[in-house]
C-alpha cells in the first residue's frame, strides 16, 4: 500500500487531509527543541493535505521540555518525576478535535513517542527499552477509528 492509495471520503474542501506529527515535517517541537525531520513526510507535506500537529504543545507543554515516559500505572511523568498526564490528555483531545473537524481518517505519527508512538513506545524507566503500547494520542485516534501509521511504516 502506498500513501497515495489512502483514499477516503473527506468533507468538501478537505480532500484527503491527514494528520502528521509536526516534528516529522521539520518543526522544532521535540522535547529537546529539535525536529525529527523525515524527508518523505516533508515531501508529502509540501504537496498539501498534511496537517502538522504537536499534541504535547497543544496540551500546554513548552519547547524545550523534560523528556517523559508513560508509566505502567498510565501516568505520564517527566524524567524528574513531574506528572504531565493532564497535559498529554488535553493535547490528545485537542488533536482529536482537529481531526474530527477536518474529517481526517489517517495520521502519520512519530514512532516510539509517548504521545504519538504506535505499537511500540519507550518503557517508563527511561532505559530506552521498547515495550508494546501506544502513545496517548495514537491510542485516542485509534479508539476513534483513525488509522495510525508512523514514519517507520512501509506505507511511506
Amino acid at each position: 500500500m502506498s500513501i497515495s492509495s489512502w483514499e477516503f471520503k473527506s468533507p468538501p474542501g478537505h480532500k484527503n487531509m491527514k494528520l502528521v506529527s509536526a516534528c516529522l515535517v521539520g518543526i522544532k517541537c521535540r522535547y529537546d527543541g529539535k525536529s525529527n525531520l523525515n524527508r518523505k513526510c516533508l515531501k508529502l507535506f509540501k504537496k498539501g493535505g498534511l496537517i502538522p500537529v504537536c499534541p504535547e504543545q497543544l496540551g500546554g507543554l513548552s519547547t524545550p521540555r523534560e523528556p517523559v515516559r508513560i508509566q505502567k500505572s498510565g501516568l505520564v511523568l517527566t524524567e524528574l518525576g513531574k506528572d504531565v498526564t493532564k497535559n498529554f490528555i488535553k493535547g490528545a483531545k485537542e488533536t482529536l478535535k482537529i481531526a474530527k473537524a477536518l474529517g481526517v481518517k489517517v495520521a502519520i505519527l512519530k514512532a516510539r513517542s509517548p504521545s504519538c508512538g504506535s505499537g511500540l513506545i519507550y518503557d517508563g524507566d527511561f532505559s530506552k527499552k521498547l515495550v508494546k503500547g501506544n502513545g496517548i494520542i495514537a491510542a485516542l485516534l485509534k479508539k476513534n477509528k483513525i488509522r495510525v501509521y508512523t514514519e517507520l511504516d512501509e506505507v511511506l
